[in-house]
């Protein structure tokens, strides 16, 4: 057998194929690019699936990738096992309407024994069990002994899902040997034991599905093929499992380096060692192609694999920080195939590093909050579902951790609630995800209109042919005055939503009919797609129309966009190369920008940036486009964004010798008609990521005559001049702190006052100084002030008192160091106080606060304290 490394056997699969006529892509991103129904890529079919449903036209007949791909449903059981990763490469040929199983067939086993040389008398196929055409070309015409040729069921053999192209699927399987076998007299292909290996799935699409059982022949089929990278090289290598393969090892081995231990010296050790290795493959490339850890999406599955393997770090006994310190041998071991991940080094360490280091402290908070639990429960008793999930929810703790450290002391944990709340979290982030999906459902096919043609870089306005009507949800022939519509055009000027830049809006008229247009975004099949309303006459199909955009909306638009691209430039200036776009924001209001950035921006910063901004706004610089090869781009220096997949030509937007990047977006013809920038905010949107959002043009001048008018109107309030108020605010500042001066003199006054005589009524039950008094006219400060005076000097004392101003209660509580020690505890006094009279508070043992509503009961409640 061809015995050969990770990154030798990718190289060899794509050579391979390309050999056979195939288009070599490269991997997609893991953000799904125009698909609501997957959070991140998990197969290698998965980012074609328009072209498969016929949405898309592919860029040709037979494509081959390698597919990084994410898979989280067993992320429980990853280092438990040898075999379950949530990071992997999916190897793919695909032919959509091409080729179909007898190249299929030829080629995979052409593959595995020329190629690769794996022994034939190892190799073992599968057939769905009806599938005698695959019978015959298996053992026909490639070759294969028909005693190696295994019938199995749907279950296993057919791949099927919804109302999509399905059919049988082939399987190639490898026979490890007996030693990896589980001994059974009927251990055979499709047993569970490890001795025989699946590794290459090719699926005959074939058939047209309705979800409901029904099948039709399709009329051009298509191929799917699956084969797992880190699987096969388990195989050419004669490794047990994925984390003893070349590369993988390289990381795990860096792991055991900085932990100071050894792969299968100890089997706990061997989990936390296969956690980390995986779990740092995935968030490295997520991380690189621009996920940001946050508490949702598919930033939450970043944040959660983080966090597990910052803990399996702790439990090797590592002390502080050390995933950013695996970076580096992941890029090391990666770089030759994905050469971005080199170029976003820097960042990608940034992210996972603050990650880290945010998850150090609250994993702090976690394990103290359980352990203060763990001391008020009994050993019989449970951890409630409820505290389990705030645990993990909150803090980021892992049930399985909480469960561990719970069954230490005997303790168990109601894990039916916990996953109860984890379905209930996991239902509303699915209806997050729905209530964000395309206004026009994906099963209404746009693929039988022409291609849109954009002509909105160059004018405003054109004439356009209607190709499609839908109202109501559905494609119609016709749309009359009232019915909102999306229509489809030819061509238009309407740019489509897309890049951060929102959609035009305008008019599009016939001789008898007006449809006032609100927005314009594109189909899955890339079609334009203008959405709004007949306002009077009839549309029809065939339609030969005007299409006119807002132009004063546009180019507001315009100014914002090619703003964004002169703050991106300046911000690089200013802050560094490592601020990239993380998201933008482009509408005829403001520019809102996101980018990749670790602290605040001082105010000198800003203003430094807005000056470069304005800089390149008064040099007057040409703004030129141009299209070209995705090669020719990146040679040029212009700037891409994070995760986003673009085609072998692109557009790329030049502004004088200032800024240069691929962008699709509308923009102005020379930078001085931006006008002018402004920044109006600052701020962090999560972990790494700054945003700031700024006005340019007639929004800069409206902005300023508003805050003009703020500064009027407040002048006029405070009795001064717009020049003189900034100086008169100050004066009027100092004025109320020396009154809040005096005010805290004569509180403390009154609280010694009211101390003296609340003293000679003190009472004493069971041995605590108990004081309780009713003080009206009293603030929630002074009555703390006086608790607070009592507990310091009277160790024993638990004293409650209520203030009554306005018609309200406010209640103070406080124990004394020794009462406390003996049980008291004034959270719980000021809420069963509180309670008599209708309202709620509490606090800590030392100190509480609530409020209450029913004056006629203040006795009662005083007398609570008893």
């Amino acid at each position: 057998m061809n015995w050969t490394g990770l990154n030798d056997v990718r190289e060899k699969f794509l050579a391979f194929f390309e050999s056979k006529g195939h288009m070599r892509l490269p991997s997609y991103p893991l953000v799904p690019q125009n698909d609501n129904t997957l959070l991140l890529i998990n197969a290698g079919m998965a980012p074609m699936k328009s072209y498969f449903l016929g949405l898309m036209t592919p860029p040709a007949k037979r494509v081959v990738t390698c597919q990084k791909c994410i898979r989280t449903p067993d992320i429980e059981r990853v280092g438990k096992t040898a075999r379950h990763g949530t990071y992997f490469e999916m190897l793919g040929n695909f032919s959509f309407g091409d080729y179909f199983k007898h190249e299929a067939t030829a080629w995979g086993w052409e593959f595995c024994t020329k190629v690769l040389e794996m022994p034939v008398d190892r190799l073992w196929v599968t057939i769905y069990e009806d599938d005698n055409e695959a019978y015959d070309i298996w053992t026909g015409e490639v070759g294969v002994d028909p005693s190696r040729v295994v019938r199995m069921g749907k279950e296993d053999n057919f791949w099927e899902h919804g109302s999509l192209p399905c059919g049988p699927c082939s399987e190639i399987y490898f026979d490890r040997g007996e030693q990896y076998g589980c001994g059974k007299k009927t251990c055979g292909v499709g047993c569970d034991c490890d001795r025989y290996v699946e590794f290459w799935n090719i699926v005959f699409q074939q058939f047209d599905s309705d979800g409901k059982g029904h099948y039709e022949r399709l009329a051009k089929p298509n191929i799917d093929t699956g084969l797992g990278l880190e699987r096969l090289a388990c195989i050419l290598q004669s490794v047990d499992n994925l984390f003893e393969v070349d590369t993988v090892q390289n990381i795990m081995k860096h792991v055991g380096r900085i932990a100071g231990v050894t792969y299968r010296d100890d089997p706990q050790n061997d989990i936390s060692l296969r956690v980390i290795t995986d779990h740092i493959r995935s968030t490295v490339f997520m991380a690189g192609d621009g996920i940001i850890p946050s508490n949702e999406g598919r930033g939450y599955v970043l944040r959660r694999l983080l966090r597990r393997a910052a803990r399996h770090g702790r439990l090797l006994g590592i002390k502080g920080g050390f995933l950013a310190q695996l970076v580096d041998t992941v890029v090391t071991e990666n770089a030759s195939v994905y050469p971005e991940l080199k170029l976003k080094h820097d960042y990608i360490k940034r992210v996972i590093e603050m990650e880290e280091e945010r998850f150090s402290t609250t994993i702090d908070q976690g394990l103290a909050l359980l352990e203060n639990h763990l001391n008020t429960i009994a050993r019989h008793e449970m951890i409630s579902g409820d505290f389990a999930f705030k645990l993990y929810d909150t803090f980021g703790f892992p049930l399985d951790l909480t469960r561990d450290i719970a069954s230490e002391r005997g303790i168990l944990v109601n894990e039916e609630d916990f996953d109860s709340l984890m379905l209930g979290q996991r239902a509303r982030a699915r209806a997050a995800r729905a209530s964000g999906a395309t206004e026009i459902s994906a099963d209404i096919r746009d693929d039988d209109t022409p291609e849109t043609a954009f002509l909105g870089y160059s004018a405003n306005e054109c004439g356009a042919h209607v190709a499609a009507i839908i109202a109501g949800g559905e494609r119609t022939g016709i749309a009359k005055s009232g019915d909102r519509v999306a229509i489809i055009l030819d061509k238009t000027v309407f740019y489509a939503e897309s890049g951060g830049q929102v959609g035009d809006s305008g008019v599009l008229t016939t001789d008898s009919a007006v449809v006032k247009i609100n927005d314009c975004k594109k189909s899955a099949s890339g079609r334009y797609l203008h959405f709004g309303e007949v306002i009077s006459g009839e549309i029809k199909i065939d339609d030969e129309i005007t299409a006119k955009v807002d132009i004063i909306r546009r180019s507001a638009i315009m100014r914002n966009h090619s703003s964004a691209h002169l703050l991106q430039a300046a911000l690089r200036r200013v802050l560094g190369s490592h601020v990239h776009q993380a998201g933008q924001l482009v509408n005829d209001g403001r520019v809102r920008f996101d980018f990749s950035h670790f602290s605040a921006l001082t105010k000198e910063e800003l203003d430094c940036v807005e000056q470069e901004v304005n800089a390149a706004i008064l040099a007057g610089l040409p703004v030129i486009t141009d299209e070209m090869s995705i090669d020719e781009a990146g040679k040029t220096g212009a700037i891409a964004l994070f995760g986003e997949k673009y085609g072998d030509i692109v557009r790329v937007v030049k502004m004088g010798a200032y800024s240069s990047e691929f962008c699709g977006g509308t923009h102005v013809g020379n930078t001085s008609l931006i006008g002018l920038f402004h920044i109006v905010s600052e701020a962090s949107v999560a972990a790494g990521v700054r945003r700031i959002e700024a006005a340019t043009g007639f929004n800069v001048i409206e902005l300023l005559k508003a805050q003009d008018t703020t500064i009027r109107e407040t002048a006029l309030v405070l009795k001064s001049s717009p020049v003189e108020l900034s100086s008169h605010a100050a004066q009027l500042i100092g004025e109320l702190r020396e009154k809040d001066r005096e005010i805290d003199t004569l509180s403390g006054k009154i609280a010694s006052m009211q101390l003296e005589s609340l003293k000679a009524s003190t009472r004493d039950i069971n041995g605590f100084t108990v004081i309780t008094a009713a003080l009206r006219g009293m603030s929630a400060d002074t009555l703390r002030l006086i608790t607070d005076r009592v507990r310091e000097t009277e160790k024993d004392a638990v004293i409650l008192l209520a203030g009554i101003a306005d018609g309200k209660i406010c209640f103070v509580a406080a124990c004394g160091s020794s009462a406390v020690k003996r049980g008291a505890n004034a959270g719980k006094i000021v809420k069963a106080a509180a309670a008599v009279t209708g309202g709620g508070g509490g606090g800590r043992a030392d100190s509480a606060t609530a409020g209450g509503r029913d004056i006629t009961k203040l006795d009662e409640a005083l007398g609570t304290v008893s």
